[in-house]
């Protein structure tokens, strides 16, 4: 088992904040969670949420675990997040969704999934349409339009 995967099984309960402050732990923790979804290790991620972890664990950046997933075309990490409850409607601090991130990327198969998970084209800006008309990227129109 991997330092990542140790670190993941902590339970959540163990990550809440004792009185005002993280703990160096509570702190790798979560960091460790939020490498994992940038690196696509499906396993630990969904082992975090499994024992009781956020689905929507949220950077200070506003990406959620969902979102980075979709930025770094692992898809299947973003089907494991989905079929945990992932929110396809959070919006980062730079107004992205991770239907955008994914449609940015031209990645289809992961398009497909949080479309079919009712992630809605409209949210954010730029919009998933909007960028695949600014970028030129004819097959996420098409998959965009074909949801409709």
């Amino acid at each position: 088992m991997t330092d990542d995967e140790q670190a993941a099984g902590t339970a959540y309960t163990d990550v809440q904040p004792t009185g005002t402050a993280y703990t160096d732990a509570q702190i790798a923790l979560v960091h460790a969670v939020f490498d994992a979804a940038r690196t696509g290790d499906t396993a630990t991620v969904a082992s975090y949420v499994d024992r009781g972890g956020p689905v929507d664990l949220t950077d200070d950046t506003g990406d959620t675990l969902l979102i980075l997933a979709a930025h770094h075309e692992h898809g299947d990490l973003v089907r494991a997040l989905l079929d945990r409850g992932a929110d396809t409607t959070r919006v980062n601090d730079r107004d992205q969704t991770a239907l955008v991130a994914a449609v940015l990327h031209g990645a289809g198969p992961i398009v497909e999934h949080l479309l079919a998970a009712g992630a809605d084209p409209e949210l954010g800006s730029p919009n998933a349409h909007a960028v695949a008309d600014w970028f030129t990227l004819p097959e996420m129109t098409e998959l965009l339009e074909r949801e409709v």
